[in-house]
């Protein structure tokens, strides 16, 4: 399978790609997310996309949630994926070699308890982890290192010098598959993304929550997004989880009368952690 990602050959992204729809996957890089809307949908030789979503970190990633919703793709499973950030360099290198560190900025500020303790050396911020170690193998940059995944160093054959260097250990991203298609819905499906509006009544919002949480479903996301051509009104992104399907069709058919605009975007299986 053909899976489009954003980013480069070694990034977090293809981890997770591999990690939902197998070692053997063959990745379609995407400079950026639009791209890789823009693949799934039409290129026939894609056959889905990973798109991160999340992370307990740093939040949601908002303009996602809207391109999905606006793609028409469908949400056919996730994973989430553990982020951990190595520091590697070319064979034969060693700390006190290291002049400058590459990586994107996000990466550098999740390492700075670490990149501290060694002033000396020059940060320098990238378009992207996977792509600061390839251009260390590429270019055989010396005195030169790279923050980025254990992928990107087994791929471009960099040493990783300082594994872990995270600062926060705790740090997952959930990455949302994606299909151009309809799946058929899994035996074990035990889990759902939705997306609805609710009037502009008082109290509307509450009463939806309500049936929701009647109807036996955990609650575990709720993001709202404003309406640009209605003022004040807002849709909402949800993840529910159930034990049942049968438990989700009713809490559908117990909110659908106080909603506007009610779309499944996917009946899936919770996702594990990679």
């Amino acid at each position: 399978m053909k899976i489009a990602i954003q980013g480069f050959e070694g990034a977090f992204h293809q981890v997770a790609a591999q990690g939902y729809f197998g070692k053997q996957s063959e990745i379609e890089a995407c400079a950026s997310f639009p791209e890789l809307i823009r693949k799934v949908k039409q290129q026939p030789d894609v056959d889905g996309g990973v798109m991160a979503i999340e992370n307990s970190i740093a939040g949601s990633i908002l303009p996602n949630y809207t391109l999905i919703k606006n793609s028409g793709l469908h949400v056919i499973g996730e994973i989430y994926l553990q982020i951990n950030q190595h520091l590697m360099l070319l064979p034969g290198q060693t700390m006190e070699d290291i002049r400058e560190v590459h990586s994107h900025p996000m990466a550098l500020l999740q390492c700075m308890d670490f990149l501290e303790k060694y002033p000396h050396i020059k940060l320098v911020e990238t378009e992207d982890t996977a792509l600061s170690a390839k251009h260390v193998r590429q270019k055989k940059l010396k005195s030169v290192a790279a923050i980025a995944g254990k992928l990107a160093a087994e791929i471009f054959e960099l040493d990783i010098i300082a594994p872990n260097i995270q600062t926060n250990k705790n740090n997952y991203t959930r990455f949302l598959a994606l299909s151009r298609n309809e799946v058929p819905v899994p035996p074990d499906a035990n889990k759902a993304s939705v997306y609805f509006q609710t009037s502009h009544e008082r109290g509307c919002l509450a009463k939806v929550l309500t049936r929701i949480a009647d109807a036996g479903i955990n609650l575990s996301k709720l993001q709202s997004f404003p309406i640009p051509a209605k003022e004040w009104n807002y849709y909402f992104h949800a993840d529910m989880e159930f034990e049942n399907l049968a438990h989700f069709e009713k809490a559908l058919t117990k909110i659908e009368p106080l909603t506007e605009h009610l779309k499944v975007l996917g009946i899936y299986k919770k996702g594990k952690t990679h």
